[in-house]
């Protein structure tokens, strides 16, 4: 059964109680006895499966969206690093 929360109008009590989903929603406070209102939460929202950005193409997301993969960039710092290392032997 799912847990609604509930805030008073007056007092600003906040309340939950576990209800079915085919029970009237409350109205009186228990504190005061004034009018009640149901909170709304937002819901967490996972996309699962194929048909998604996030999903298909991963690797665009972990490199910046360059569409270049990190091999690339690794090579060009190793051969700039072999010429620094030539140059300080001489």
């Amino acid at each position: 059964m799912p847990t609604y929360v509930y805030r008073c109008k007056n007092c600003e009590h906040q309340f939950e109680v576990v209800q079915r989903m085919s029970d009237d929603p409350l109205h009186d406070c228990p504190e005061c006895g004034g009018t009640v209102g149901r909170l709304l939460f937002p819901v967490g929202i996972v996309f699962k499966g194929s048909g998604f950005h996030v999903n298909d193409y991963p690797s665009s997301r972990s490199n910046g969206g360059n569409g270049r993969k990190t091999d690339e960039n690794s090579q060009g710092s190793k051969s700039e690093s072999k010429e620094t290392i030539s140059a300080s032997k001489d």
